[in-house]
C-alpha cells in the first residue's frame, strides 16, 4: 500500500507504460507535449511516440512509482524502471495541464 496518489494523467502515463500501450501512452500528452530524458527533448505527438518507442514501451518497460509528490501541475516522481534499455532507480517531474500531460522530464543523474 502507497501513502501517495498522483494525478490522473500521471498515473495514465504510468499504466500505458506498464500495459506496453503506446496509442495511450500518447494519448496521455498534450499535442504540444513534450518528454525530456537526460536533455534529449522530442516534442508533439510524434515526438512522444518516438521516445515511447525507443526507451519506454518498444524497449519492453516497466515503472513502478515508489513515492510522488504533487505541488501546483508538476508531480515529482521516484520510481523503479525496467527494461530492455536502462534498469534502476530515477526520478522524473510530470507537468500537468488540464487533464493531460504537458511535459514529462527525466533529469540526468549528473
Amino acid at each position: 500500500m502507497t501513502d501517495f496518489t498522483v494525478p490522473a494523467p500521471v498515473q495514465a502515463l504510468v499504466d500505458a507504460i506498464n500495459s506496453g500501450d503506446e496509442q495511450a501512452f500518447v494519448d496521455a500528452f498534450a499535442e504540444d507535449g513534450s518528454v525530456d530524458d537526460w536533455g534529449r527533448v522530442l516534442e508533439g505527438r510524434e515526438g512522444v511516440s518516438s521516445w515511447s518507442q525507443s526507451d519506454a514501451i518498444g524497449q519492453s518497460a516497466q515503472m513502478v512509482i515508489k513515492d510522488a509528490t504533487t505541488e501546483g501541475d508538476t508531480t515529482q516522481l521516484f520510481f523503479d524502471w525496467r527494461s530492455n534499455r536502462f534498469n534502476g532507480t530515477s526520478r522524473a517531474f510530470v507537468t500537468v495541464e488540464g487533464d493531460k500531460v504537458k511535459t514529462f522530464h527525466i533529469p540526468s543523474h549528473r
